[in-house]
């Protein structure tokens, strides 16, 4: 094929190198350590699902499903659609796999989701999330271990200068008095809010508070908020979710205006987001959360379950590997190079009793035979051993850490000189 006919990627995906993709490998390394100091089932779910699945769940009218998902007709005439999110392939396999005798079912998973949006920094079609949900527990405890969670993950991937924003969305009736009083609210002014807020305002008015439109800004200060229209039940509720976050020292503040437009959303809603003037706002620009989630009690409902309280969160993994900086490739142990092309049967054994022993290693035997030790040289290891005429020398990078230990290790295999 000419050059000129190349195939090439698609818009809004991305080819992973180096490190960038050390540093996203960092990120789910980090992820799946934490997971497991919290317990959390390992879970493996369809990339694809029937669309029901995600137009019951997360509504028609929104634009993930109206706009953004990528959806197909297969061969025995199914709509299917490749995942735009976790959270509803998770419930599917709750209340169609039996589930529910685990509950409370602690699970966590990670991988490749895909959503038709506007590709900008640290946004693709095809993206990456790590994701975690308890379900089955309506306690605001779960709330709070979740959100210990997060909070651990970041702070474990060193990123720093982010802070959790904190509200609550009520139980059904606080949410519905208080959608009512928005709706009364912004009718008034419907004229001067931005298209986009004049559509929502008929199906989904919460979502005008986080609306970034300056039209829509100067009125949701003087908004109703969440907080008059609170059952005492509810803020009760929210008070135990805050006072233990304090007792597990995550820090927080409140942020009134972060909601959940979903029906099914209740009680806390959460986003981490950089501080102003922070380095990792600085990297993400725009795109300030970096991870977000809530309480989700009706969503079960929603897909002929019956009801189950539920929370969880997700987090972009090409975000966050943005703010772990530069994570190279760590340092080979040993090269073993072959400078007499009778020995390599020899250099075969000597690689693989190498890398049985927990040690990384580089098997060199082509090229020419003058310039194989030089290849070794480059590749930057913390040893070389060299075989030629039936004989072994070993170089040390006397710059590396715990050469003692790696030199006892291969003593032990009988490969140091």
């Amino acid at each position: 094929m000419a050059k000129g006919n190349t195939p090439q990627a698609i818009r809004g995906t991305q080819d992973i190198f180096g490190p960038e993709a050390e540093a996203f490998a960092f990120v789910v390394e980090t992820f799946e350590r934490v997971r497991k100091l919290y317990r959390f089932r390992r879970v493996e779910m369809p990339v694809f699902e029937k669309t029901e699945v995600f137009s019951r769940a997360i509504g028609e009218t929104t634009d993930v499903v109206s706009k953004e998902m990528y959806s197909f007709e297969d061969r025995g005439g199914d709509s299917l659609t490749l995942r735009p999110e976790f959270t509803a392939g998770i419930a599917r396999a709750f209340l169609t796999n039996g589930w529910q005798q685990h509950a409370p079912l602690k699970v966590a998973t990670h991988g490749p989701l895909f959503r038709y949006e506007r590709p900008q920094k640290g946004r693709y079609r095809q993206f990456h999330q790590i994701d975690a949900e308890i379900i089955g527990a309506a306690e605001p405890q779960a709330d709070v271990e979740l959100l210990a969670m997060a909070d651990q993950v970041i702070r474990e991937l060193g990123i720093e200068g982010v802070t959790l924003h904190l509200n609550t969305l009520g139980d059904g009736d606080s949410r519905e008095a208080w959608r009512a009083a928005l709706v009364e609210y912004f009718s008034a002014v419907k004229g001067e809010l931005s298209e986009d807020s004049q559509e929502r305002l008929e199906k989904n008015p919460l979502r005008i508070l986080d609306s970034k439109d300056r039209r829509d800004q100067k009125f949701v200060a003087d908004a109703p908020k969440i907080d008059a229209f609170l059952s005492a039940e509810a803020k009760a509720f929210f008070d135990a979710v805050t006072s233990g976050l304090d007792a597990a020292g995550v820090k927080w503040k409140r942020a009134e205006s972060l909601v959940r437009g979903l029906d099914y959303y209740r009680h806390t809603a959460f986003e981490f987001i950089p501080d102003e003037g922070s380095a990792a706002a600085d990297a993400l620009g725009s795109q300030s959360t970096i991870l977000g989630g809530g309480r989700y009690d009706g969503l079960m409902e929603s897909l002929g379950g019956a009801p189950t309280p539920a929370v969880g969160w997700a987090a972009g993994i090409e975000r966050l590997a943005m703010l772990v900086g530069d994570h190279q490739e760590s340092q080979t142990d040993v090269v073993v190079v072959v400078e007499d092309d009778e020995m390599v049967s020899q250099g075969q054994s000597a690689v693989s009793a190498i890398r049985d022993a927990g040690l990384s290693a580089e098997f060199i035997a082509s090229g020419g035979k003058k310039k194989r030790f030089d290849k070794a040289v480059k590749v930057g290891s913390r040893v070389i051993i060299a075989m030629s005429d039936g004989e072994r020398r070993v170089r040390y990078d006397e710059g590396s850490p715990d050469l003692e230990s790696l030199a006892a290790t291969l003593r032990s295999l009988d490969l140091d000189a």
